[in-house]
């Protein structure tokens, strides 16, 4: 390769990896300012919703995205995800109320959509299946710098300027993106005579946007058992069943059902929603376990959780020469195992949990979220033609997204029914006062028995998470154990339907 395209090739991964802080930091940056937030525009019992909307908009069209980026051309379709996510931004910006602002972050999720369907598939594009586990590396080194940057730069910025600006900086971040991608990715469109399905896209979005807000809301808008529950579940049966037999009906389909045909491409979707799904334990509950049963503060807690992000990045870009040598299936599987023995790990660690292990045991999921995620994304762009690679990416990506939605309701239902159960043997007057579970333990007046007893509440409800943690990762193997296995040198791409 000569010396002007590898220059060219760094400008536009340099693009790429702005446009993926984009969308990272995003999902990270908004929680140490929603005090501020909250103060500033009032509507404290909506504020959960400036994160939902956010994750549910960008889920919905990931495959709308993966669609019309086969096409119209990757460059086109990511460069009006970025429009619409600095729209998104600067209206976010100018948010008047908590209503008007869960809007604009809407606008946000629209674009952050498109950046999460394109980027990983530009690269499968310019880069060749051996520099892959490489580049994967560095851009899922920009989630792990999002997850100890974001939240601190958030609450910096909303602390000594305005939370306002926790949007405005996006804006010169997404110029400069465009910038770059605009000089210097010059992409060769393959003509693709395709409708678009607007009758599936519709109602794709619908049976989404439907089981996102039944998963983000049952149990806190209302119970899980209740009418409004079984309605709303009702209802999305009916849309999925309409929206999966119109897609068999569609040619041009923009979930086509050969994508779910496909043994290599059906089982990696679900172990990637397997993934995006025990991805949740840590991600939303060990930093509140550490504040709360291991005393630790809100800083030193968010970095045990950043930890994962030394394994995952370094596990990533060396998968390369594993999966070229022993494939992309067993390289997935080595992960599988290691995912596994992380989550059985903290499950022996002793009480009380030494932060050090803790750490250790991070970085080694970290890893097996390294050594999983990028053979299996590689693996099956590898395996389809130009035409396909937007779709099955996006189907990839989607699925992990899908994952992260149903593990935040199940964890958290494991997690709420192990506390409850457990509270009916509390000491007195400990039941009725524990809204806020951190107030209660720097509280001098509660009795050191009682807070004995909510540490050990917690530290128990985390077990029963991990041991279902550890049920899900084993389903995880299952489904990469399944998949055909397949040469790294074959490179033949297939077209396939």
């Amino acid at each position: 390769m000569n010396k002007t395209v590898e220059q060219k090739r760094g400008w536009i991964l340099a693009s790429l990896m702005m446009t993926m802080m984009l969308a990272a930091m995003d999902s990270t940056i908004v929680s140490t300012a929603i005090p501020h937030i909250v103060s500033d525009l009032g509507g404290f019992t909506k504020f959960s919703w400036v994160f939902s909307i956010y994750l549910l908009a960008q889920t919905i069209t990931i495959p709308l995205y993966g669609k019309f980026a086969d096409i119209f051309g990757r460059k086109h379709i990511l460069i009006l995800g970025i429009v619409v996510f600095f729209i998104g931004s600067a209206t976010s910006a100018t948010a008047w109320n908590i209503s008007s602002l869960i809007i604009f972050r809407g606008i946000q999720g629209l674009g952050a959509g498109s950046i999460m369907a394109t980027v990983n598939t530009i690269v499968g594009d310019i880069y060749t299946i051996e520099e892959r586990a490489r580049i994967q590396g560095y851009l899922s080194s920009i989630w792990g710098i999002s997850a100890i940057l974001g939240p601190a730069l958030g609450g910096a910025l909303a602390e000594y300027l305005n939370w306002r600006w926790i949007f405005l900086i996006n804006l010169p971040i997404a110029a400069v993106s465009i910038y770059f991608l605009s000089a210097f990715f010059k992409e060769n469109i393959v003509s693709v005579k395709s409708k678009i399905d607007y009758k599936g896209a519709i109602l794709i979005l619908l049976s989404l946007s439907l089981l996102f807000i039944y998963l983000l809301e049952s149990g806190q808008s209302w119970p899980w058992i209740s009418v409004q529950s079984f309605v709303l579940l009702g209802l999305i049966v009916i849309l999925i069943i309409w929206a999966v037999r119109t897609e068999i009906k569609q040619p041009h389909a923009i979930m086509p059902i050969w994508v779910w045909r496909n043994k290599t491409l059906a089982f990696t979707n679900l172990a990637m929603a397997g993934m995006g799904l025990v991805m949740m334990g840590p991600e939303t509950f060990l930093p509140t376990f550490c504040q709360t049963s291991l005393g630790l503060g809100t800083i030193a807690s968010g970095f045990v959780l950043a930890t994962m992000s030394i394994g995952w990045p370094t596990a990533s870009a060396l998968s390369g020469k594993l999966y070229l040598r022993i494939g992309f299936r067993e390289t997935s599987l080595i992960g599988v195992s290691v995912i596994l023995l992380a989550f059985i790990g903290f499950l022996l660690i002793p009480r009380p949990q030494p932060v050090y292990l803790l750490v250790i045991d991070q970085i080694l999921l970290g890893a097996g979220f390294g050594l999983l995620s990028t053979p299996s994304l590689v693996g099956i762009q590898s395996m389809v033609v130009w035409q396909q690679r937007g779709v099955v990416t996006g189907a990839n990506i989607f699925s992990r997204n899908l994952g992260q939605g149903l593990g935040a309701a199940i964890i958290g239902a494991i997690f709420n029914n192990s506390f409850l159960h457990q509270m009916k043997q509390a000491p007195e007057g400990l039941s009725a006062s524990t809204k806020d579970i951190l107030k209660i333990l720097r509280n001098p007046e509660i009795a050191e028995s009682s807070k004995a007893f909510l540490r050990e509440a917690i530290n128990t409800s985390m077990h029963y998470i991990y041991w279902g943690l550890v049920l899900f990762t084993l389903f995880i193997f299952l489904f990469m154990y399944l998949v055909p296995h397949r040469d790294p040198k074959d490179n033949e791409p297939m077209v396939l339907n």
